[in-house]
């Protein structure tokens, strides 16, 4: 059990660490080649895991439509969104948003799937998470403010992987796939489907950073996408799929900590931000058990 819960701090402390590897990454290529890396040196260590532990089968190829599906709500665009996002924004204030992807996804969940049936608790968290989410994109300040087109992207990336969970619920659930063979199909097709759409001129310019390039590597490919889908499945068959959810809550911290770090303004309305969606993600997961 302590290395579950210890698996879960570790997960949130590489989800929150990935903001300032992407920040790094986006002052030299561009948002899609940053996914495209990312998403490369991440499904290499997730298919040699998949290949020895034998889940991955020609059976499954039944189910490629769906697959296609979550490569893109749950990786591609997904991924896509918090890189462009990341980049007009400091990274305080994208990992705060990151907080966000619970909220999205108990909304999407309240409207598409009847049994999950919103309590008031629930809506309180709701409301709460959206306020916080309105003090970090600070709408008042105008130009002077943070990037609204980054805030935007910030929150369509979390509202595509929210998306991916109700889909996932209602589609997938129920054909009882291995969840690492769910993540290598759709790691797998992103990075098939990205190779074909994206423009790599000027991608070798990561080269010329050295940081730039291991944190892209190692950071946001290898431990940010493959070893974080493995930890991440580690910890939902230890402690369950709700607790397991407990990642999310560590990651905005950490990226706050980060940001705060290497010197980035971090106000008291960052940190209210942070209490208000930490909060209202609280508020909805516990208001879920309790109507469950």
């Amino acid at each position: 059990m302590f290395r579950a819960y210890a698996a879960l701090v570790l997960l949130g402390v590489i989800w929150g660490s990935n903001f300032i590897f992407m920040k790094w990454a986006t002052a030299l290529i561009s948002p899609s080649q940053t996914v495209f890396l990312r998403l490369l040196f991440g499904f290499l260590p997730l298919v040699a895991v998949a290949w020895h532990s034998k889940v991955i089968t020609r059976a499954q190829l039944q189910h490629l439509p769906h697959f296609i599906v979550m490569s893109v709500l749950a990786t591609s665009f997904y991924y896509y969104g918090f890189v462009a996002g990341t980049a007009l924004l400091p990274s305080s204030v994208a990992g705060l948003l990151s907080g966000s992807i619970p909220i999205f996804t108990f909304l999407g969940a309240a409207l598409f799937l009847p049994e999950e049936r919103p309590t008031k608790q629930m809506a309180i968290g709701l409301a709460l998470g959206f306020a916080g989410i309105a003090l970090s994109a600070r709408p008042w300040q105008g130009a002077t403010g943070v990037s609204l087109v980054g805030v935007l992207w910030m929150l369509a990336g979390s509202l595509s992987v929210g998306a991916s969970f109700v889909y996932a619920r209602r589609y997938l659930s129920p054909l009882r796939l291995p969840p690492l063979a769910l993540a290598t199909w759709q790691v797998g097709l992103a990075v098939i489907t990205l190779s074909i759409l994206i423009d790599f001129d000027g991608i070798t310019q990561l080269s010329t950073d050295t940081r730039a390039i291991w944190g892209t590597i190692l950071g946001l490919g290898a431990l940010g996408t493959g070893a974080a889908f493995l930890i991440y499945y580690f910890i939902i068959e230890t402690l369950g799929s709700v607790r397991a959810a407990g990642a999310t809550y560590i990651a905005p911290v950490v990226a706050v900590i980060i940001g705060a770090i290497i010197g980035e303004d971090i106000t008291s309305l960052e940190i209210i931000a942070l209490v208000l969606i930490l909060s209202g993600v609280l508020l909805i997961q516990t208001g879920r058990q309790a109507s469950g």
